[in-house]
């Protein structure tokens, strides 16, 4: 199912000329990490074997936040496995957030086009073509995947989460009509120029950062489509949704709710 915006008009202005080629298209996959060293490999493995079947022309560029556990040397290893050309390490000496991972990680990404999704297998690659199909059915400007239209789903969760991300949705549909079903999800494709202007605009950290991209996105009359997604809960590490970044959101949500 694919959203829209009220008006296309001020979204096109932003769009590279009509008729690119697809041969000439490449998307950056931005990859922030932290403790991920068992994960990243996979993701990696995952990435690259989806590509190429595909025939698509790709970088991905790994981001991590100084983590303890050995993550960035093993990006290294990735990097001079698989050469430099297609894994570009762009490490930070610590933990910054979310949204300045992307802004460094957007710096360094020679593609038109971006996708944004999580280190730790909970996003699979074998979505990306359809990401990338669904793009360009639609001529979009984002897609997102999400877990609550048509087969998608989330696996691996307890009850309790289940609810929390449930709720959270629910609460941000009533409150904001923000014309996609996931709002929290972060596993996205957007022309480079899209994800850069969003950026731009938005004020948010942590988990209220995603669902502040789509709020923004429709004010500014970018357009959506959607792709059914299976969400994994991680194999390995723990997850860093906790107390805190429960309040964080109902903060941020009260914040758009109250500014848009």
């Amino acid at each position: 199912m694919a959203f829209t915006g009220a008006s296309r008009g001020r979204a096109a202005s932003h769009r590279p000329p009509q008729g690119r080629s697809s041969r000439q298209d490449k998307y950056s996959v931005l990859l922030p990490t932290y403790n991920e060293r068992e994960n990243l490999p996979l993701i990696v493995w995952l990435l690259v074997k989806s590509f190429s079947e595909s025939a698509i022309n790709y970088e991905i560029i790994i981001i991590d936040d100084g983590s303890p556990d050995g993550t960035r040397e093993v990006a290294e290893q990735l990097e001079k496995i698989y050469g430099p050309d297609r894994i570009l390490l762009r490490p930070r000496e610590k933990k910054l957030g979310l949204g300045t991972a992307y802004i460094h990680g957007i710096k360094h990404a020679t593609g038109n086009y971006v996708i944004i999704m999580d280190a730790d297998l909970s996003h699979h690659p074998k979505f990306i073509p359809e990401f990338i199909r669904k793009q360009k059915e639609g001529d979009f400007d984002i897609v997102s995947g999400t877990r609550y239209k048509g087969n998608g789903g989330v696996y691996g969760w307890d009850l309790k989460r289940k609810i929390i991300s449930r709720g959270a949705n629910f609460i941000t549909q009533i409150l904001l009509r923000p014309g996609a079903s996931d709002l929290t999800g972060s596993f996205r494709l957007y022309r480079k120029e899209v994800l850069q202007k969003l950026i731009e605009k938005c004020v948010s950290k942590g988990y209220v950062f995603q669902m502040e991209m789509i709020v923004r996105a429709r004010q500014l009359n970018y357009t959506i489509g959607e792709v059914p997604i299976s969400f994994v809960d991680r194999v390995y590490g723990e997850s860093k949704l906790g107390g805190n970044e429960i309040v964080s959101f109902l903060k941020g949500l009260l914040t758009l709710f109250a500014t848009t």
